[in-house]
């Protein structure tokens, strides 16, 4: 039984890194699609749209007739007791009455100071808004999934440095193993090459932490039930082709300035709705009435009545403590605000796109000289090598080789990742966003 249990452990410790390592291959457009579908804010700024819509209509304006229909069956059994000057007394038991009436009504706004025509385009306004609103909030989950991709990419470049690294201590290792078989290394040799080899390691195992990490990060902003293990791509794309002015020229284009657009185009048709409760107002009426009562005592047994009714009405505001004029002055107020805070943005959104942009293109120069260095200390570590391996360089020389490789690499890889987060958010100003 002792046996079998063993096999087992066996077969699990073999299949293990087996399973672990088994990473699906997953695209940044994948993980756009994935968190497009998922993210809630989405399917609650598609939900505000939809109603948007709905309320966008002449009828929720007031501008179609109201048509209603009522009927009506009423039964009575009274007892009546009358008493007359002359002193006679009548009374009347069991007086039943049966009262039927049924009628059709409608009516319509002819004219109310163009308040319908206000409200409507109101209501066109707001369904605006929440198309702005919607697309507003899939840019911004576009680009937190960019940046999130883009910093898993980051993470595997730099563990693929550090796998370079270790590969060249274990190199090391193996060359002074050799020498101090024949004696021609110490012992600090060797000991330092252990050690290099042990902290590459080590410094391995905490980057594939990271790295694990990192993608849990971007599976929550993707919204997934059930995360999977998963490898992204090895290059970040990076679009060096943004300009300054185009960027600044297309800044009317950005959601947060349109929205604030939006909402002055609504407190104005406020102001318009407003303003039309001081002018006169007239509503046609119409409709058809049916009406029967039957009686069973009396000289009256049956008493009937139909056939259509129409009219006009005509409301003219006289007085009302001043209450129309005070409602315009304080949406006028609004509408000032609404400028107000429509001018305070685009200078914040220009303000943001110079920073952003600076940050952009300094970044890019800088990609371009880092690049080089990266090459150069990449090359300086396979000179190194091979003096080491013929002796003409110590254990030290490749030390600091390989910390210069080390540094050149990270340094080149978040000078890429800082270059496509200032792309993204130049795009992001921009509403260019695409996938």
């Amino acid at each position: 039984m002792k046996v079998n249990i063993l096999h087992i452990l066996r077969l699990i410790i073999i299949i293990m890194p087996s399973v672990v390592q088994a990473q699906v291959p997953f695209t940044l457009q994948q993980a756009i699609d994935t968190a497009l579908r998922n993210n809630f804010d989405i399917r609650i700024a598609k939900n505000n749209l939809e109603m948007a819509k709905i309320s966008n209509s002449f009828g929720m304006a007031g501008g179609l007739p109201v048509v209603s229909v009522n009927a009506g069956d009423n039964i009575s059994n009274t007892y009546i007791n009358q008493q007359f000057a002359d002193g006679t007394e009548s009374d009347i038991v069991d007086q039943r009455e049966n009262v039927i009436n049924a009628g059709v009504t409608g009516s319509m706004v002819l004219f109310n100071g163009f308040r319908v025509i206000a409200t409507k385009e109101r209501l066109e306004r707001l369904q605006n808004q929440s198309e702005i609103a919607l697309n507003l909030q899939i840019q911004n989950v576009m680009a937190d999934v960019m940046i999130s991709y883009s910093d898993v990419v980051r993470q595997q470049n730099y563990l693929k440095t550090i796998n370079h690294l270790l590969g060249v201590s274990e190199q090391k290792l193996e060359i002074v193993k050799v020498r101090n078989r024949v004696g021609m290394a110490d012992a600090a040799a060797m000991l330092q090459a252990v050690s290099d080899v042990n902290s590459a390691k080590q410094l391995l195992e905490s980057q594939e932490m990271v790295i694990r990490q990192t993608k849990m990060e971007m599976l929550l902003i993707l919204g997934v039930k059930h995360p999977f293990v998963f490898e992204a791509n090895d290059k970040i794309e990076i679009d060096t082709t943004l300009r300054l002015e185009s960027i600044l020229n297309r800044l009317g284009m950005n959601p947060q300035f349109q929205n604030a657009e939006q909402q002055v185009l609504i407190e104005e048709q406020l102001v318009r709705e407003v303003s039309a409760q001081r002018y006169p107002s007239v509503k046609l009426n119409a409709g058809y009435d049916f009406y029967q009562a039957d009686v069973n005592k009396g000289n009256l047994l049956m008493n009937r009545f139909y056939g259509p009714v129409a009219g006009i009405t005509l409301q003219v505001p006289v007085f009302n403590g001043f209450i129309y004029k005070n409602q315009k002055d304080l949406a006028k107020i609004r509408v000032e605000n609404s400028i107000l805070e429509k001018e305070s943005l685009i200078n914040s959104l220009n303000s943001m796109a110079l920073k952003t942009y600076l940050s952009y293109s300094t970044t890019l120069y800088q990609i371009k000289s880092q690049e080089t260095n990266f090459e150069l200390a990449r090359q300086l570590v396979e000179v190194v090598m091979q003096k080491f391996n013929l002796g003409q360089a110590t254990i030290l020389d490749v030390k600091a080789a390989q910390t210069s490789f080390e540094n050149a690499a990270y340094l080149l890889d978040n000078l890429k990742f800082s270059a496509k987060v200032a792309e993204i958010g130049l795009k992001q100003l921009t509403y260019s966003l695409e996938f």
